[in-house]
């Protein structure tokens, strides 16, 4: 069985047993145009040059004429059957040129907190993962190309990544000792580099409901080298009122529904509930859904955990996120006790901008504030004509034989004590002020035991 035979019967253990796999995309491979300054390999009789100062395991899996080679002060050529070098005359080869040399690109600028670079290995279909999950999770298992170079930078060390194993080289590393001795190898060395500190544990996510990931740490490098290449700003999401779920790095546009669950739920049955029996209609075309377990708000004392379900709309079609929201609540409401939720909330982002509601609910608030400024500017002249308006501090009497003013019902003392206090402003609900859209189930058939405890 070759070596990708063997990582495709791992990647079925996996499933089996609920772990997650992560694939690490990127190589270090001679014939990768990406790896080159030019965006392109070396051509024949051309010159290579590689960084003096930088570690690097590069494999070539072809033959090359170069007429010059400038080799790191560290670093391996790994020769695939049949590659090698040869000298050639420039000259003799009239395409190549006599310009500056091929130089390789920087080894060290792969990450491990990119998430660019990874690639799940349960993909499907109208899936994807929020920012924090698309890179390896504490119970992950993690495949280096079996067949390819690579090197890794481990980030600066704030945030020691643990994974479940980590196969790499023909290896499967469980325990830290193993890997710890691999990593201190030179063949560790040329593949793993920087500060951070990378270990292992035989952690299976055992729980039906799921697992948290556990990136909340590693959250600030996951975002950083998400948005590197975007000067570390998030695009301005295409919506009114977006929305940040956890574990995401930007806003965005669509729904989140947040499930507390019971001890019957089954995290893997739910998601390809929704793919079967939602994503597949025609109405709910164009979106994706991101499902995993999160911590719960520790002002929420009923559970620690809780299922967040993100649906992002990726088509040009608008409103298809909150409608399936709504659909799920109306589900849970259905089938709540035997999928194993007890309740279930929704937040829903606003219109599209340049949508014409918005231009609407935007036009009718200037409108307002245009109506209330004209009532403030008239309002004084007005008060002018009917009467002197006046006012004294509350010590201070007024003259002898001065006017007192008129008489107003409005603000008359004994009835304004009969009038209830106004409700303060800090009373109100934040999440009631602060979400675009809100709303909330109980299932029914659990409230008579929630009302009991």
């Amino acid at each position: 069985m070759g070596a990708l035979g063997r990582v495709l019967l791992w990647l079925q253990l996996c499933a089996l047993t609920h772990a997650a796999s992560k694939l690490w995309v990127p190589n270090t491979d001679f014939e990768v145009a990406a790896n080159w300054s030019q965006n392109r390999t070396p051509c024949a009789g051309g010159a290579v040059e590689f960084p003096a100062d930088k570690m690097v395991s590069v494999l070539v899996r072809e033959g090359h004429a170069v007429s010059d080679m400038l080799l790191p002060l560290d670093g391996e050529l790994v020769l695939a059957s049949g590659a090698g070098f040869g000298v050639s005359d420039v000259d003799s080869h009239p395409d190549c040129g006599a310009g500056d040399p091929a130089v390789y690109g920087d080894s060290d600028r792969f990450s491990w907190h990119d998430p660019h670079l990874w690639r799940s290995g349960d993909e499907a279909p109208g899936l994807f993962s929020v920012d924090a999950e698309r890179v390896p999770c504490r119970h992950d298992d993690v495949f280096f190309p079996p067949s390819a170079s690579f090197r890794v930078g481990l980030g600066p060390g704030a945030s020691p990544v643990r994974v479940r194993s980590i196969s790499a080289l023909g290896r499967t590393f469980t325990r830290d000792e193993d890997l710890a001795a691999f990593l201190a190898s030179r063949a560790g060395r040329l593949r793993f580099h920087g500060p951070g500190t990378l270990s292992v544990g035989p952690e299976d996510c055992a729980d039906p409901s799921g697992c948290v990931c556990g990136n909340a740490e590693a959250q600030p490098w996951i975002c950083a080298d998400l948005l590197q290449s975007l000067g570390g700003r998030c695009p301005q999401a295409a919506c009114h009122g977006a929305l940040r779920p956890q574990g995401q790095c930007c806003d965005l546009c669509g729904a989140v529904v947040l499930l507390t669950h019971g001890p019957a739920f089954d995290l893997e049955r739910y998601r390809a509930r929704i793919l079967d029996t939602f994503l597949g209609l025609p109405q709910y075309q164009g979106l994706q859904v991101a499902v995993s377990k999160v911590p719960r708000s520790p002002l929420l004392r009923e559970a620690k955990t809780e299922i967040q379900v993100v649906l992002v709309e990726t088509g040009p079609e608008t409103g298809g996120a909150g409608r399936l929201a709504r659909a799920l609540l109306a589900d849970v409401a259905e089938h709540g006790e035997a999928l194993g939720v007890l309740e279930a909330t929704m937040r829903e982002s606003g219109a599209h901008v340049g949508d014409s509601s918005a231009a609407g609910l935007a036009g009718g608030v200037a409108a307002a504030l245009l109506l209330a400024l004209l009532v403030l500017l008239l309002a004084p002249p007005l008060l002018r004509r009917a009467g002197r308006l006046s006012w004294r501090r509350r010590q201070e009497a007024a003259p002898a034989g001065a006017p007192l003013g008129f008489h107003n019902p409005v603000f008359d003392v004994k009835a304004s004590e009969e009038l209830p206090l106004p409700r303060p402003l800090s009373l109100v609900p934040k999440a009631a002020a602060d979400s675009t859209s809100h709303s909330y189930f109980v299932n029914p058939l659990f409230a008579g035991a929630e009302a009991e405890a």
